[in-house]
């Protein structure tokens, strides 16, 4: 159980399901302004989820997820994390994000004509997220 004096409550929520919802004592994610960890009593504040590895932790362990997009929001009792999509490690198939990286570095060498770069740009860091992610706790 997480010690209540230094826990606050985290919900993770992407559009196909609740991700996480229980007490932690610190998360830690990527933002576009940066890297930012959550301890209790953070100030508010909103602020817009870049593609990366968000860090949980709750009763002395420590979880990790990929999270790609979304926005944080940190209230006074609570976290709440909007996110377009966020997946455990086992949930990642390396094979599958390995073909996305070479799509989207092939997009952004121009060899597939017209494209949008940032999306493209996007799409990478995704790739590189799950693959990071992935490798790290494949048995």
């Amino acid at each position: 159980m997480a010690d209540e004096s230094r826990s606050f409550r985290l919900e993770v929520i992407s559009p196909d399901r609740i991700f996480f919802d229980d007490m932690v004592e610190m998360v830690e994610l990527r933002t576009t302004e940066g890297d930012i960890g959550v301890l209790k009593g953070h100030i508010p504040l909103t602020a817009v989820v870049a593609p990366g590895i968000m860090k949980i932790k709750a009763s002395g362990e420590e979880k990790e997820a990929a999270l790609h997009d979304g926005f944080i929001e940190i209230l006074k009792e609570k976290v709440v994390v909007l996110a377009e999509s966020c997946e455990w490690p086992d949930e990642i198939d390396i094979n599958r994000a390995n073909e996305a990286k070479i799509r989207a570095e092939r997009r952004l060498k121009g060899a597939e004509g017209e494209i949008n770069e940032s999306r493209a740009e996007l799409a990478l860091k995704r790739a590189l997220t799950r693959i990071d992610l992935g490798s790290k706790y494949k048995s």
